[in-house]
């Protein structure tokens, strides 16, 4: 644990000095979201009846953006080499670094997502399923993104290539994200669509750090 929190502590610092990439992914995301109803119009049951997937969709988008620099930068400097090199199991070391990752991407979505959601005049039961299902899909997003990440680490035009990969493995959170807003939108029970998305988290916690960390060592090796 206390090499998972060092971990966090010093990928923070360097997103924190290096400020202007989580910036580019918010804006993005907001910008992304603001679009919408200028192009779409200002109908109110066409703004309601699309934003759960326009605020899901653009998140998703928003969380690929930012994961080319999860374990780029230290792969360029040998830091990653260290790290690998270091007695501390990997996958350890891998959950710290997308902690972090989250912490300075999915959490700033999520703490942005019901203004957007009230601008696509979102009802506040479907706003309180947005939440819950940002909170559980989002740090998913981050686990995936990472094996995409460490499989297209050094390779040419690795942004095109993580994208191949990851977004199809994006799709289930995608789809039960949006689910339970709707659901609940509509006056049901979406708590199904949640417990999915709460075991897609608790499958991704063990099993996205073992993937990555053989990625990580393919690319090293």
């Amino acid at each position: 644990m206390r090499a998972i929190v060092h971990v966090i502590r010093r990928d923070l610092h360097l997103a924190l000095r290096q400020g202007a990439d989580s910036l580019m992914v918010l804006g993005f995301f907001v910008l992304a979201v603001v679009l919408f109803p200028f192009g779409i119009g200002p109908e109110p049951h066409v703004l309601e009846r699309i934003s759960a997937g326009v605020v899901w969709v653009m998140a998703l988008l928003a969380a690929l953006l930012s994961l080319d620099r999860l374990f780029q930068g230290d792969y360029e400097d040998g830091t990653l080499d260290l790290l690998a090199l270091a007695p501390v199991p990997l996958t350890w070391i891998i959950l710290g670094k997308v902690a972090a990752h989250w912490l300075t991407t999915g959490l700033p979505l999520l703490a942005v997502a019901p203004l957007l959601a009230m601008l696509l005049q979102m009802k506040g039961e479907g706003m309180v399923s947005l939440m819950a299902a940002m909170a559980l899909g989002t740090p998913v997003l981050s686990l995936i993104g990472a094996v995409g990440a460490a499989l297209v680490l050094g390779a040419r035009r690795g942004g095109v290539l993580l994208s191949l990969l990851v977004l199809p493995l994006y799709i289930p959170v995608l789809v039960f994200g949006v689910a339970a807003v709707e659901a609940a939108g509509m006056g049901l029970d979406g708590g199904g669509s949640l417990l999915i998305l709460g075991a897609l988290l608790c499958a991704a916690v063990p099993l996205c750090p073992l993937a990555t960390a053989a990625a990580l060592r393919q690319a090293l090796a």
